[in-house]
């Protein structure tokens, strides 16, 4: 593209996560950034990065004295994330942190202190933001469709249990809460403009007793609405990726395809039969279906406007590095999310609801 400046990236742990990344990038034709070379602890990482063509370096000390590079992406284990950036933006270098950003919520303080004593931009790739499923199940909601929203559910479910290496360790920190957890919050604290004022969570280890592999959480926000957030590795039948119940109707988003429905009410008031329904569970008068003519459907699908990939995430990135527009994904934001998430462990531990404001 002409007039774009091309930034020469160096990126710190070369694994599946970063690969797919650059392969993304690659096939979109993506040329804001070229990837000059990796650094990695294991030898099979570097030299996966010297078959496709970069650098390998022989140390992280290496990569950051390359004055060509000047945004470096981390991708390493989730416990070495703050120590990793915080080396990257006091050698005068901008960076982007896998997620979670950190593991603690004082250690994301630290490193953002950095950021600010070093003038370096620092984000992370809260890359499911622009997922279609949540877009469309956002806008839908956002447009009133279903009326006031009262209660957002978001699952993200399985049937294999966790991948086995480091998501099973606590101290890389591995678990679904972290691994997963973070990016379904982050959707949630995008959406919704309110604090969270009340937090509930259970956890379950069914495969690995060091590491939450499903939890189940409760957020409350200020004005009363309810988000609700699944994560299991063993759920051989799965719930829709989103169910939100409204005011005035329903929405159900059953999968990524974004296949899906609205049922809302076309009449304002009650209408009951006057005859009582009889079901194999017994009589019911409260729980009778709806008469059809006071309802309508509509169907959901995938939004085509929307890019879902890494190129928009390193696209805000940059747009800060080059001072064009600030930051839309923030550590603030993180900051948040990160909150979150301790609130969680806090209450799964000591079995009760946590008040909070974040």
């Amino acid at each position: 593209m002409v007039g774009v400046k091309t930034h020469k990236l160096g990126i710190i742990g070369f694994g599946g996560i970063a690969r797919w990344h650059i392969d993304t990038m690659k096939d979109a034709g993506y040329d804001r950034v070229e990837l000059k070379g990796v650094f990695d602890l294991a030898e099979s990482a570097l030299q996966a990065a010297r078959d496709r063509g970069f650098i390998a370096y022989p140390s992280q000390e290496a990569l950051l004295a390359d004055p060509e590079i000047d945004v470096v992406m981390v991708a390493t284990t989730n416990e070495a994330h703050k120590s990793i950036c915080m080396d990257v933006m006091r050698a005068g270098k901008h960076v982007i942190s896998e997620k979670p950003v950190t593991v603690t919520s004082a250690e994301l303080e630290e490193a953002m202190a950095v950021s600010k004593e070093t003038g370096m931009v620092y984000t992370v790739d809260q890359n499911r933001r622009t997922n279609r499923d949540f877009i469309v199940m956002k806008r839908s909601v956002e447009a009133g469709l279903i009326g006031k929203p009262l209660v957002i559910e978001s699952r993200v479910e399985g049937s294999r249990g966790m991948p086995k290496g480091w998501r099973t360790i606590k101290r890389l920190g591995g678990g679904m809460m972290l691994d997963w957890g973070v990016h379904l919050i982050d959707q949630f604290l995008y959406m919704i403009p309110e604090k969270v004022t009340q937090v509930y969570c259970k956890m379950l280890s069914v495969q690995y007793p060091e590491v939450e592999d499903n939890f189940h959480l409760m957020m409350t926000f200020e004005s009363g609405l309810i988000g609700i957030i699944e994560v299991g590795t063993n759920h051989f039948i799965t719930h829709p990726r989103w169910y939100v119940m409204g005011e005035q109707g329903t929405l159900q988003v059953d999968n990524w395809n974004c296949d899906g429905r609205i049922v809302r009410a076309t009449t304002t008031e009650n209408e009951w039969d006057e005859e009582i329904i009889y079901t194999m569970a017994g009589p019911t008068k409260t729980m009778a279906p709806r008469n059809k003519k006071s309802t309508e459907t509509i169907a959901l699908s995938a939004p085509t406007d929307v890019v879902d990939d890494i190129t928009v995430v390193f696209d805000q990135f940059l747009d800060a590095v080059e001072g064009k527009a600030p930051l839309t994904i923030k550590p603030e934001e993180a900051l948040r999310t990160m909150k979150v998430m301790e609130a969680a462990f806090v209450s799964a531990e000591e079995k009760r609801s946590v008040n909070v404001e974040i």
